[in-house]
């Protein structure tokens, strides 16, 4: 175990702006692989057939990169100290996609972080990762003592709450490693539970058909009869974040200025979004997340909003 070496290791993770950073040996997660397969069995990832598609890379570290040895985790913090409440229309817009696109920030970051290890072992060989990797980053978050994994199954941390982005270097070299999180600090609550308008949590789990992020986001076409109620959502939903008591006790402001909101999203008002079209799409969300629910589908939730607007008057 290089014990120097992973400390300068974490140094350099918060030089390069990131808040958390943990390390945790590559191993095979046998449970966490057969949750995964369940999950998966009984459809809740809906029409995400990426999530089958990859499932072995997914459940089995090695299946993705054969030589790994050690985990980086890092989180950083994406909170703005805004809220849906400082948006000017009454449309609902998830907090993670106000400003650049987090993909491209962390792993500039992450790529950063691999030149700089190369700089002394030029023959070490590392991926970073995102979400867009098939790596269960939740997983590797808390074995690596980030937090743990809530009943609204973000990863929280003590000092952050669950407004993190989580990524990951996987290297190919032994490092000394953290202690995993082992505690659960949701206890007997179920805020985020019971506030879900959908219904689509479960203690530690999530029903991604039922998921406003994932009707709003990866839902392609007409939405299904039973899950037409967006409750005001455009793009994603922050409601099982918002009421999570770690959050409204240990959210800080991120120092990410990326992350800081369009204005547009900000000032915008109904007849504003209602009016975008393909070519605004296209401007406004240039290297934003949000790219991800194309023109269509951000179009089609708007109109869904209308109507529900139309029907409650």
């Amino acid at each position: 175990m290089n014990t120097d070496l992973s400390v300068r290791i974490k140094t350099k993770v918060i030089e390069l702006g990131f808040q958390k950073v943990g390390i945790t040996p590559a191993v095979l997660t046998p449970k966490e692989k057969a949750d995964l397969e369940s999950w998966l069995g009984k459809k809740h990832n809906g029409t995400m057939a990426w999530m089958e598609t990859r499932k072995e890379e997914r459940g089995d570290i090695f299946n993705y990169f054969p030589g790994a040895k050690s985990i980086i985790s890092v989180g950083l913090n994406y909170f703005t100290d805004h809220d849906q409440n400082d948006l000017s229309s009454e449309l609902k817009f998830s907090n993670y996609a106000w400003g650049d696109d987090y993909h491209d920030v962390l792993k500039s970051k992450l790529y950063s972080l691999l030149g700089w290890l190369k700089v002394e072992f030029p023959d070490i060989k590392g991926v970073a990762c995102v979400d867009t990797s098939p790596v269960m980053d939740k997983v590797w978050a808390q074995k690596a003592g980030l937090g743990w994994q809530g009943k609204h199954t973000n990863l929280i941390s003590r000092d952050y709450g669950s407004w993190l982005f989580l990524g990951e270097l996987i290297v190919d070299i032994e490092l000394d490693y953290d202690e995993p999180f082992t505690e659960d600090l949701c206890g007997s609550c179920t805020a985020c539970i019971d506030a879900c308008p959908t219904q689509a949590l479960g203690e530690y789990e999530i029903y991604g058909k039922k998921c406003i992020s994932y009707l709003t986001i990866e839902h392609r076409g007409d939405l299904p009869d039973d899950q037409s109620d967006l409750h005001g959502w455009i793009y994603g939903c922050d409601i099982c974040q918002e009421v999570c008591p770690w959050n409204k006790k240990f959210a800080q402001q991120t120092h990410e200025k990326s992350f800081n909101p369009k204005q547009e999203i900000l000032d915008w008002t109904h007849e504003d979004w209602q009016s975008l079209d393909e070519a605004g799409f296209r401007k406004l969300f240039k290297g934003s997340a949000v790219k991800r629910t194309k023109f269509s589908g951000l179009s089609r939730n708007i109109k869904i909003n209308k109507k529900e607007a139309s029907c409650q008057k």
